[in-house]
């Protein structure tokens, strides 16, 4: 029994506004019955002791704390790399024409 009906698949696509022709509405009415239904076996296969994830390795944060810190870097090293500076501060080009 199909889980996903052509109606179904019709109706959905009135929806998104999405032309279709007959015979894509029926190649993607087979594509999304086997989509479903792949998705009720692996459901009937997972018993209830198994808990719901959203991915199969646990993550963590790799990143270090954020901690506030001394810098060490004065303003004339940090702009002595720019192309252009100007008081102390990056000049960039103006992309507004305002001043």
């Amino acid at each position: 029994m199909s889980a996903i009906t052509l109606e179904q698949v019709k109706h959905l696509a009135q929806l998104a506004h999405i032309d279709m022709t007959d015979d894509e509405l029926e190649a993607l009415t087979q594509e999304l019955d086997v989509i479903v239904n792949s998705v009720e076996s692996m459901s009937e296969a997972i018993g209830d002791d198994i808990p719901a994830t959203s991915h199969p390795i646990p993550l963590s944060n790799v990143f270090r704390e954020d901690v506030v810190g001394d810098t060490v870097l004065t303003q004339e090293q940090a702009l002595s790399g720019a192309p252009d500076a100007q008081d102390g501060k990056f000049r960039v080009p103006a992309i507004l024409n305002e001043d």
